[in-house]
């Protein structure tokens, strides 16, 4: 691996490792709040908290899209791909796909396959921090719920990242 190639990773790493959590944790308050009898279930059933997460992670997406340039010609579905074009995947199609994943646009931590996204790629491009990115949340959800921690909405989200809310104790 050549040192630009290197760079590459490390910095995909780092700032893949902050928006997933950032962005899982964030949606996962606003998602619970949005769902309140989804938060009765989880308060009821902790057992529920690595259910919850890969849904939080599936719902929320953490990662937007991943860009490649394609190393030959193909053709998906009616469209031409020639070698060199820049190709988006937009993780958010994949998961919210309705001929794979059961009523996707609702948010139910209890649903079944609940591993069944796409959040951290797929096979050779599959995500070397995934169990990170599902330890933190998990993490986090279980503590507030062992020190029964209430987070309440107090306002509407703004920003691309941004949610706001208040720690009940």
């Amino acid at each position: 691996m050549d040192s630009r190639e290197f760079l590459g990773n490390l910095i995909l790493l780092i700032v893949g490792g902050n928006d997933t959590t950032r962005n899982s944790i964030s949606g996962g308050l606003l998602f619970m709040n949005q769902n309140p009898s989804e938060l009765r279930k989880l308060r009821d059933s902790p057992m529920l908290v690595s259910s919850a997460v890969s849904v939080i992670i599936r719902y929320q997406t953490p990662i937007a899209r991943m860009r490649r340039d394609a190393s030959a010609d193909f053709i998906i579905g009616a469209k031409q791909i020639r070698k060199g074009d820049k190709v988006v995947m937009w993780y958010i199609s994949g998961n919210r796909d309705d001929e794979f994943i059961e009523n996707t646009n609702s948010f139910v931590i209890d649903r079944k396959n609940v591993r069944q996204h796409l959040s951290f790629g797929f096979g050779v491009h599959r995500c070397v921090g995934r169990h990170l990115a599902e330890l933190q949340p998990k993490i986090l959800w279980e503590e507030m719920l062992n020190g029964r921690l209430n987070v309440k909405l107090v306002g509407e989200p703004c920003g691309s990242h941004q949610t706001v809310c208040a720690v009940i104790p």
